[in-house]
């Protein structure tokens, strides 16, 4: 199976205030490394002119931009966290700037969240390619990979609740 990857950088803070880590519960950042891997929806034969699946550009250009323009040097801060509803309350231009999760902005949760806005992404672009694996490296030594469907994964919502992944625009909220 012919596969398309492709890795995109970014700078991210988060806190995460639900687990035993009393190091994460502060405001800290990463560099991080994400990975998408394509897989065509319906394989074929390599047509003999152009021998590409969809051109790179094509495949890679609204995902890299909502990487580059809506996580990059973003907050990520789960929806109960307290530091969200004063940014809102108190700096509402930099509270559009915040990645807004189901509970706490774990590597593991935003694999999956990211899993399926690609997803969305691709269906809206014609549904030619479809995520096979999302990669995120969050420091050297520690990745997370995820493979599957995502809504196996995220956490439950009340009945016509849409999250920012569901759809294919550039929401992060």
């Amino acid at each position: 199976m012919l596969e398309l990857c492709f890795t995109r950088r970014f700078s991210m803070g988060h806190r995460l205030i639900g687990g035993q880590s009393e190091r994460c519960a502060l405001p800290h950042g990463h560099n991080e490394f994400v990975t998408a891997t394509l897989q065509p929806v319906r394989p074929a034969r390599l047509d003999g002119v152009s021998n590409m699946l969809v051109p790179f550009e094509q495949a890679k250009a609204r995902w890299h931009c909502f990487v580059d323009e809506r996580l990059d040097h973003a907050l990520q801060l789960s929806d109960t966290d307290p530091l969200l509803a004063w940014f809102r309350a108190n700096e509402p231009g930099r509270a559009e700037r915040i990645v807004v999760t189901p509970g706490d902005p774990t590597t593991e949760l935003m694999a999956c969240l990211l899993m399926a806005k690609l997803s969305a992404i691709l269906l809206a672009e014609g549904g030619l390619l479809r995520v096979a694996e999302i990669r995120i490296e969050e420091t050297p030594t520690n990745t997370v990979a995820f493979s599957g469907d995502p809504s196996e994964m995220l956490p439950q919502f009340g009945p016509g609740t849409e999250g920012w992944w569901q759809r294919a625009d550039m929401s992060i909220a």
